[in-house]
């Protein structure tokens, strides 16, 4: 919240920095931190498609979320979409806290089947009565977050 306050001004004048420098150093600096992401989404969907042997579901959800992407760019774009920075930093930044936990917690699962951490068949919780694992929001929970009901 206090960095959304902020972030415009800040936005502004390290662009204004940046223009100062000339607009190569700018387009080159926008044309890496997009080929960037663009070759971490590559990467995810190729180890996706490798690790699932689903054969071109994986594909296809990458490619709806892709044009999902971009459909909301344009409307961006186009002004349709107005958004309020300190609602969204709020909400992602809680979304980032869920995700680094799953993270932590695939950590600890790996860490404890190398032996290094006891407690691998010990169970915290099983709940895997109310939320099965092979059930489409099991899924859904275990894809987005790394949850698993037990």
């Amino acid at each position: 919240r206090r960095t959304a306050r902020h972030l415009k001004s800040e936005l502004q004048g390290k662009l204004d920095a940046a223009l100062a420098m000339g607009t190569g150093a700018l387009v080159a600096t926008a044309f890496l931190a997009v080929g960037r992401e663009g070759l971490e989404t590559a990467l995810f969907i190729w180890t996706a498609v490798q690790a699932t042997e689903d054969g071109y579901n994986p594909i296809i959800g990458a490619a709806l979320g892709l044009l999902t992407a971009a459909f909301l760019g344009w409307l961006f774009y186009r002004g349709a979409l107005k958004i309020n920075l300190a609602k969204f930093f709020t909400w992602t930044g809680a979304m980032l806290v869920v995700v680094a936990a799953g993270v932590l917690a695939y950590g600890v699962h790996d860490l404890q089947e190398a032996g290094w951490l006891p407690g691998l068949h010990n169970l915290a919780f099983d709940i895997s009565s109310t939320i099965p694992k092979d059930s489409w929001y099991g899924t859904l929970l275990k894809g987005v977050l790394n949850f698993q009901p037990d």
